[in-house]
Formats: structure tokens, C-alpha cells, sequence
């Protein structure tokens, strides 16, 4: 029986461009397994037709793309080949796992130039190491949507929980949310942690409701049956490049995850090995880079410092399980030193941050940092909010322990600082605090 779909914010967006006159064709990009294909047979269900073509699964169809590209031929030879009427308005067509087929990427353009009443999507878990061969293949022709796993929003609505999330986004620091909704979004947090929100372990810890025993179980069986998958994909990312060194340095960001990565740490790899496997690995979606910004000005990447990384996982569930951690004091704990064991926490903040950015745009996560002798501070994540640059301190203590926050208050003179926690929300003069579930909020 197949599993229920779980409603995604990008399907407003995927709506939208289906209705769109001027529409380009689509790309829908990010990691593997992430609901990407999901999404687009849901927006299927809008069409009178479906045309689905897998170019991993179905290398006899890579040659419709040898020579002319002209897309109208090729859509009518597709047609024939699979049964389904192209039809422009009625069908929509979806070229999935299209990095296996670059001639098919190529011609992305030319169904835009000369075929622009069809509807065309593509996506592909490992599409951008193909599109850093093709770099300006789709300028101005080509459109693209940025997917993540699920956010802790998605998360609650796939709960049937949209009226909980409602009185969320109504609360404010100065507004604080009713405490019994407050200690319901917190368990509900500590549950999101642990399955995170990678769509197949949502979906199955949701049909499994009524089984609370199994539902955990499940969720790490089926994470770690994601993550062989994951790992098995590294011997696709780049035939030059060695997967047992991608391995190696998988597992160095692992251990680092939330640190300032060191290559140092990395046993056995020169310093080029380890930064071509990190670069694999970010193209790939699976790590996330925390850049160090020195915040003076806007934008926070007009001055930046490459030296200073840090390196996030693509989801809490698959870091925790990684990791080997106690499950027991994350759902039972109120304690966050206990909840952000492996730095949970701030992967947490920094996901959300970015699942609540435009998906039309790839965001980057910033963090600030000062060293000087006896009176070093670091703020773990800067964000712009309109014309702002405003601190955010993932923390657990009062204001008073907050010494890096202060030092980027006075010395930025920014207007205010955020405080992520377990708290509800409230304010503390200069210090706005939001809980950890709110943070996309901020």
C-alpha cells in the first residue's frame, strides 16, 4: 500500500508555476530523497496526463537525446515509446535522475525556446555535478526550486496538528504562546529531532501513530537503511575522486558537526583530499556550510572568511543516528545541554533557517566569531532581516551568561540579539527569545 503524501510548502510554489503564462521550465534541486519526485507527481494529479522518465532506470531512452534536440520531436517519440498523450496544457512532463543524461539536461533549453506551452520539470539526486559541467546552460530559460527535508512546520501539519502551528505563528516575544501549547510543541520537538524530516521516516512514524514503541524503532531502521543509501552514492560523485576518501571525510564532518571543521582531525588525507570531498559532499546536499562572516556590513557574504567553516548534516534524524545517541534523554530530557548532545540543537536552527528561506534562492547559514587573547566570542548564527544584521545564540542560560552575544551587540550596535531555547518566547531587554521550534519564525 502506498504511503500518504505529506503536504509540503513547495507545493504553493509548484502550483504557482503551472498557472504562470511566461513559464520557463523547472529544475528541482536537492538531495537525494529529500520529496522531490513526490512532489511532482502530486502536482501531476493537476494534469489531465503524467509523463515520467527516469534516465537511471530507462537508458534506452537516452538515445531520443543523441544529435537533434529538437523538443518537439522528442516529445512526440516519448509519447509513442511510453502511451501517454503530450499534450501542451494538459500533460506535464518529468525528467527524473536527468544528471545520468546530459543531452536531456541540454535540451531543457530548447523546451523553453521552441516548446514553451509544455510543462516541463526535472530533478536528480546527484543534479549538481552535472550542472557544474553545464554552467550557463539555462540562463534566463531555465527556472529553479531549492527542496529540504521536511521542517518542523511540515512536520506538525503532516500531524494534523495546522491549528497548533496557527497559534505558533500568532506568538511573538512579546506575546508568549499559551503554556500547555507551548510543552506540546516541545514534545513534539523532541520527536522531530530524532526521526527528523526526511519524507519516508515522517511518513512511516505518522501511519504508525497509535504504535508509539514502533514508531521509534522504525524511524531508525529506516534511517539507517538511509544512510546506506546515501553512502552508497559516493562512488557516483566523481569517478577521479576516491568514495573511501568521501567516506572518510563524511565521517570527520560527522564528528565535527557544529565545530569549525579542522582538517587536521581528517587520518590519512592530505589537506586537498579532504577540501575536494567536502566540496563532493556539499554538492551532493548532504553537508550544509556555516561560513564565517565578519558581519560589519550587509550582505553577510561581501565579507567572509573560507578558512572558517563549520559543516551541518542534512537533517537532525540522520545525525543523531549517526552519532549512536541516547534516544531516552532527548524525548525525556528538558535539560537543552542533554537535547543538543552532537550539537542537535543548533543543525536544528541552522536547517530551519534555511527551510524557511525563498526556495527559489540557495541560501547560505552565517555564523560570527572574534579571537583575541582572553576574550574570545562567537555568536553561532548572523542573519539578515531587512536592512539588520541580527545575532542568533542557540542557549540554554539567562542573559547574564550570553558574554558573545553582548560583545556582538556593543560592538555591531545592533538593535537586538535572539535567543533560541527550550523557553517560551519572551524578551530580556536587548535579547528576543524564541523557542527552538519557533526559530524559522525569527
Amino acid at each position: 500500500m502506498a504511503k500518504a503524501y505529506l503536504k509540503r510548502n513547495v507545493d504553493d510554489m509548484l502550483l504557482a508555476w503551472k498557472n504562470e503564462k511566461n513559464r520557463k521550465v523547472l529544475l528541482l534541486r536537492g538531495a537525494r530523497q529529500v520529496g522531490k519526485s513526490s512532489s511532482v507527481r502530486e502536482l501531476a494529479k493537476k494534469f489531465d496526463y503524467f509523463l515520467e522518465v527516469d534516465f537511471e532506470k530507462n537508458h534506452d531512452i537516452h538515445i531520443l537525446f543523441d544529435g537533434n534536440l529538437n523538443p518537439k520531436e522528442i516529445a512526440e517519440k516519448l509519447s509513442v515509446l511510453v502511451k501517454i498523450p503530450v499534450i501542451p496544457g494538459k500533460t506535464l512532463v518529468f525528467f527524473d535522475e536527468i544528471q545520468s543524461c546530459p543531452n536531456a539536461i541540454r535540451s531543457l533549453r530548447y523546451f523553453y525556446e521552441d516548446y514553451s506551452a509544455l510543462h516541463v520539470i526535472a530533478a536528480g539526486s546527484l543534479l549538481e555535478f552535472a550542472l557544474e559541467t553545464l554552467p550557463s546552460f539555462g540562463v534566463g530559460r531555465i527556472s529553479s526550486i531549492f527542496m529540504y527535508p521536511l521542517s518542523f512546520s511540515e512536520f506538525l501539519a503532516a500531524c494534523n496538528e495546522d491549528a497548533l502551528w496557527n497559534e505558533v505563528c500568532d506568538a511573538s516575544p512579546e506575546k508568549p504562546l499559551f503554556e500547555l501549547f507551548h510543552k506540546k510543541c516541545l514534545d513534539y520537538l523532541r520527536k522531530f529531532l530524532i526521526i527528523g524530516g526526511m519524507p519516508a521516516v515522517a511518513s512511516d512514524y505518522i501511519e504508525n501513530e497509535n504504535n508509539q514503541g514502533l514508531q521509534i524503532l522504525n524511524s531508525q531502521k529506516i534511517l539507517s537503511e538511509l544512510i546506506s543509501s546515501l553512502k552508497s552514492d559516493f562512488s557516483k560523485y566523481k569517478k577521479s575522486d576516491s568514495d573511501l576518501h568521501i567516506a572518510t571525510v563524511f565521517n570527520a564532518a560527522v564528528n565535527q558537526n557544529g565545530g569549525k571543521f579542522n582538517y587536521s582531525k581528517v587520518d590519512q588525507l592530505n589537506y586537498r583530499q579532504v577540501k575536494e570531498s567536502l566540496e563532493l559532499l556539499q554538492s551532493a546536499g548532504l553537508l550544509i556550510p556555516v561560513i564565517h562572516s565578519g558581519a560589519n556590513a550587509l550582505p553577510l557574504g561581501g565579507e567572509v572568511n573560507h578558512k572558517k567553516l563549520k559543516y551541518f548534516l542534512l537533517d537532525t534524524g540522520i545525525l543523531q543516528r549517526l552519532l549512536g545517541l541516547e534516544l531516552s534523554e532527548i524525548i525525556l530530557n528538558d535539560d537543552i545541554s542533554l537535547i543538543n548532545k552532537g550539537a542537535i540543537a543548533e543543525q536544528f536552527v541552522g536547517l530551519e533557517l534555511l527551510k524557511s528561506s525563498s526556495c527559489y534562492l540557495q541560501d547560505n547559514l552565517y555564523f560570527w566569531s572574534r579571537e583575541k587573547a582572553q576574550s574570545n566570542a562567537e555568536v553561532d548564527f548572523v542573519v539578515q532581516r531587512n536592512d539588520k544584521i541580527i545575532p542568533i545564540e542557540v542557549k540554554s542560560g539567562s542573559t547574564g551568561k550570553m558574554q558573545s552575544m553582548h560583545v556582538f551587540l556593543n560592538e555591531k550596535q545592533s538593535e537586538y540579539g535572539i535567543r533560541v531555547s527550550l523557553e517560551n518566547f519572551s524578551v530580556y531587554g536587548k535579547i528576543r527569545v524564541y523557542p527552538l521550534y519557533a526559530v524559522g519564525n525569527v
